[in-house]
Formats: structure tokens, sequence, C-alpha cells
């Protein structure tokens, strides 16, 4: 699994889109500081917000604390006609089929100074003018996969047949403008949808851009609604942010952006909520390493075995895995100490088939 998942921010012209991403590029550290060689200039990198890593560090008198990071990308405004090559058409479609989850912001703020590209504020049209562009340029990948199984299939291929059945389903919902997300697949549908890499197969969450005072209390923002119902059809998340107070707090000093929030009467900033609802959305977690050098977040897949998550530290751990010493984050923090975790036999020996799971604080054994 490449480290470098990536959130893609979409979004019509003019919705708060760039501000937005500028404040996550802002409260991004320097690239120098993260393993990617080369990182565009619309790749923002952010720290994935672990309140837990000050605890351990204070715990183990850790030297420095690593976070997890985060990749979200910038994809060219999209306008309608962009799957015929519209505005900047072919250039945003090839972006999104590169990242791993797509993020929509929708304007559900009224401002006469700032024009929108369809003349009114309506999220739902905007979700829906970006999802048919999606769907049509979708239907061109699944009509191409129909012509080559076709061949296969005039062999008597059960499968395939099987497959083919699968293609023409998603055919009719795409023609609908329904995301190929939203259907139900049989093993062997699964196997050719996985293939196409579809963009409307890709998890999705919904950014609704409010203005400033209605950040902490949005109830009576019908748009957001709107977003809100929308999104629990297919049972995705929305994040309801300020993208201008978002871009004025992650100009300030850490303690000022803090009273800021307080004042706003808000616990974190959205970005932070943007941050962790992204990791989740591309089914990642993080398990913990903690010593006098460092306390460490690490980044895998939810269901990830024992001797691949060590392999994320070093591939010699993997090779040459043998037990993994494993204690909970929250076991650990009730006794206090890794030794009083201990002597309560809260620290655990796990196999190869040991499943790792969120929050768990690891030290891997290994001989090569």
């Amino acid at each position: 699994m490449s480290s470098n998942l990536e959130v893609g921010i979409v979004g019509l012209p003019n919705v708060g889109k760039s501000t937005l991403f500028n404040a996550i590029t802002k409260a991004g550290a320097e690239a120098a500081n993260y393993p990617f060689c080369t990182i565009e200039p619309n790749v923002g990198v952010v720290d994935v917000p672990d309140e837990r890593l000050k605890v351990l560090s204070d715990m183990f008198k850790s030297r420095k604390i690593v976070p997890a990071a985060m990749r979200f990308v910038d994809i060219a405004g999209l306008v309608k006609g962009a799957s015929k090559g519209e505005g900047l058409g072919n250039k945003f479609l090839a972006h999104i089929r590169e990242v791993d989850a797509i993020a929509q912001v929708v304007r559900c703020f009224e401002d006469g100074n700032i024009t929108h590209v369809e003349g009114s504020i309506d999220p739902i049209r905007d979700i829906e003018i970006i999802n048919t562009e999606l769907c049509l340029a979708d239907m061109e990948t699944v009509e191409k996969t129909q012509l080559r199984l076709a061949k296969l299939a005039k062999a008597g291929d059960k499968k395939v047949k099987a497959q083919l059945a699968g293609l023409e389903k998603v055919l009719t919902a795409l023609g609908e403008a329904e995301p190929a997300r939203r259907l139900e697949y049989t093993e062997d549908e699964m196997e050719i949808m996985n293939e196409m890499h579809l963009m409307t197969m890709k998890p999705v969450l919904y950014i609704a851009n409010v203005a400033e005072g209605e950040v902490a209390d949005y109830s009576a923002n019908e748009h957001v609604a709107a977003v809100m119902d929308y999104a629990a059809k297919e049972g995705a998340e929305v994040i309801v942010v300020s993208a201008k107070m978002e871009s004025e707090i992650a100009e300030l000093p850490e303690e000022e952006a803090q009273e800021f929030l307080e004042m706003a009467g808000l616990e974190e900033t959205g970005l932070d909520r943007l941050i962790k609802a992204g990791f989740k959305l591309l089914g990642l977690m993080t398990f913990l390493t903690a010593g006098e050098i460092e306390s460490r977040a690490w980044t895998i897949k939810i269901n990830t075995k024992a001797p691949q998550a060590a392999g994320k530290i070093h591939t010699d751990f993997e090779r040459g895995f043998i037990r993994a010493e494993i204690v909970s984050y929250k076991d650990l923090v009730a006794c206090g100490s890794k030794a009083a975790a201990r002597e309560k036999g809260l620290v655990r020996l796990e196999g190869k088939d040991y499943v790792m799971q969120d929050g768990d604080v690891v030290e891997f054994r290994f001989n090569v």
C-alpha cells in the first residue's frame, strides 16, 4: 500500500474550494518533514491531530513527537460539460482518477459580492453537476470494459457472463446520474468493478461551506440541511466549515488560534475535523510506538495484520517478525506506565495473525 493515500478536494468555481485548500496548505508543515519525494504545489500535507501522542511523549519522556500525515489534492474547478472536455475537463477528470477519495466543497452561504457560476445558491444542484460529469465519464469506461468482456463471453465463460450482467446494471445507474458506489455487488461483479477504478466508486464526503457566524450553529441554514439529507442517502459524512474562518485561523499562532475557537464556541477547527474524516474515509487508522527517542503514529489500513504493520516501520521488521508486544492506549494510560500495565497482565504478546487495532501501543520483536 502506498503511504501517499490522497483525498481530492473538488467543487464548482467560487464555492470556497481554493480558500479552504489554502488554509490546509498553510496549516501543513514543510514538505521536507515528510517521507514523500516531490510534492507538487497543489498537494497539501497536514498532520493528523492526535492528542494521544502528547500523553505518550510525557509518559516515555520522548524527545520528539511524529504524527501521522494526510495528503489533500486541490483539483481544478469543474464546470458543466467537463466530461466532454469543457473548461479544464480532461485534466480535472485525470486528477480525480488518481485520488483515493473525494471531498466535495459545496457553497451554503449567500454573499452578493461572490457570484456563483450557476447564478444562485443551490448546493444539491452543485453536487449533482459534479456527479453527472463523473457518471458520464464513468459510462465511457464501463462501455469499453463491456466490449472487452463481450468477446470473452462468446467463449462461454460463466463468470464473464455474470460480470456483463453486472455492468449493465451499473450503466443503467450511471445513465440516471446515480454513482456506482450506491449499488450492491456480488463477488464476481466486485472483481470487475475494482479493475475499472470508476470515479463514482470512490468514497465521498461533503464539505458544507457556511458563513463565519454559522459554524457553531447552522441549524437555521436550510442549505446545510439539504446537503445532510442528500449525504445520508449514501451514508456519506458532512463536515460544516467556514473556509474564510479556516483561512484566518491558519494564519494565527497556536495559542491565539485556540482562543479564537473558544470565542467562536468551537472545540476544534473545521480543518481538524476534515482531516480526521478524510482519514476515516480512506479506511485508515493508526498504531502507536513510544520511547525515549520519539512517540509516533503510524498509518495503516484498517484490518492490517501485525507483520504488515511492522513493515511500515522497516521492511526487516516484517521479514523477521517474531511477535508484537501490545498494550492498548486506554489500558496504558489507565495504568500510568507500561510496567504497571504489565503487572496487571494487560501487555499481550501477539503473533502473525493478530489484526491491529486503532491505538495499539506496540513494540515489535523481530530477528533478521
